[in-house]
């Protein structure tokens, strides 16, 4: 969803998405595959959903923020942009501690390093409170996962931050070399 919705907002752009989530992982089982699954394939954005088995799991609030430090890192030392997904929201959090804790953690860890954190569970709240959704509509029947409408919406929303946030480029279109298409 995301991937079309770019190619329809920058047309002749070159644009790719590899998913390279596995369910269920913790954040340091992704810091551990972020060499051979992501920084290899030489993405230019990497979007980093990470977190909610951390909340789920309390593992460490400190112990996140580093994970997710070295994460950052090791995304920019291969010259890839980071973006930091927030947690879902659910509509039975309450039942997870230490879930604004963690959603804290992103939050800080985003801020100290100057990465932006896609506002995912400020976005789904209030898609719940408008009634623009039902909670069903949103996250599916496990409590914890999106389903197609709430992923819709927000392939919407992320393209809307990533195209806001390339500003004015010139996009060159295959074969063309040097000659801007737009």
């Amino acid at each position: 969803m995301l991937e079309a919705e770019l190619r329809r907002r920058l047309p002749g752009a070159e644009v790719r998405i590899l998913n390279k989530g596995v369910g269920g992982q913790s954040a340091y089982d992704m810091l551990l595959r972020m060499q051979s699954d992501v920084v290899d394939e030489k993405p230019g954005l990497v979007i980093w959903q990470t977190a909610i088995n951390e909340a789920i799991r309390d593992i460490g609030e400190e112990k996140l923020a580093k994970i997710l430090r070295k994460g950052i890192g090791e995304a920019r030392a291969a010259g890839s942009d980071i973006i930091l997904m927030d947690l879902p929201w659910l509509p039975r959090e309450g039942r997870y501690p230490h879930y604004d804790d963690y959603r804290a953690v992103l939050r800080k860890t985003a801020q100290e390093q100057a990465v932006p954190l896609f506002p995912r569970y400020a976005m789904m709240k209030g898609w719940s409170s408008s009634r623009q959704f039902t909670q069903e509509e949103l996250v599916g029947m496990d409590g914890l996962h999106l389903v197609d409408a709430g992923y819709r919406c927000l392939a919407l929303r992320l393209a809307d931050g990533i195209v806001s946030g390339i500003g004015n480029v010139r996009i060159e279109a295959a074969g063309s070399r040097g000659k801007p298409s737009n």
